[in-house]
């Protein structure tokens, strides 16, 4: 008999340093205001300063009304204060300011290279199932800021 937590349960509670997050915010009302130039080049600004405070944005696609994005912080990183201030840089490329966004946003933690690559996989055809373009690299609102996996 063990005390404590059982060793199988070791690897369910297991700490990944630092966290990769999987994130989508989407508008409200799935309002399709997003997938342009504007908040194209408002995104990557952001998502470069963030480089500069230790934060790494990786792959990214901006589709309409929904933006996924990779991003991994320092130990001092907190995603939601992260997200919500990349919610306004936004909302001021597409309305000035005007909320835009629905409230929160769904967040996953990447447990390793392999779930990183199949959700990237999947998330980059978002353009291709939404009819929008008919190969994922014409796609022209993705990209990755820095390279978290090879």
């Amino acid at each position: 008999m063990s005390f404590g937590k059982p060793r199988r349960l070791e690897w369910i509670f297991q700490k990944y340093e630092p966290p990769l997050y999987f994130v989508t915010l989407c508008t409200v009302h799935r309002r399709k205001v997003l997938a342009n130039e504007q908040v194209h080049a408002a995104f990557v600004r952001y998502a470069e300063a963030a480089a500069q405070r230790g934060y790494a944005v990786g792959r990214y696609v901006i589709m309409p009304d929904h933006i996924h994005l990779f991003i991994r912080g320092a130990d001092d990183f907190v995603l939601g204060t992260w997200i919500a201030g990349l919610k306004r840089v936004v909302a001021a490329a597409v309305t000035g300011g005007r909320g835009i966004w629905q409230r929160g946003f769904f967040d996953h933690v990447i447990r390793h290279s392999e779930s990183y690559s199949e959700k990237w996989n999947y998330v980059r055809e978002n353009p291709v199932r939404a009819g929008l373009v008919t190969d994922a690299d014409e796609w022209p609102f993705q990209g990755e800021v820095v390279t978290i996996y090879e």
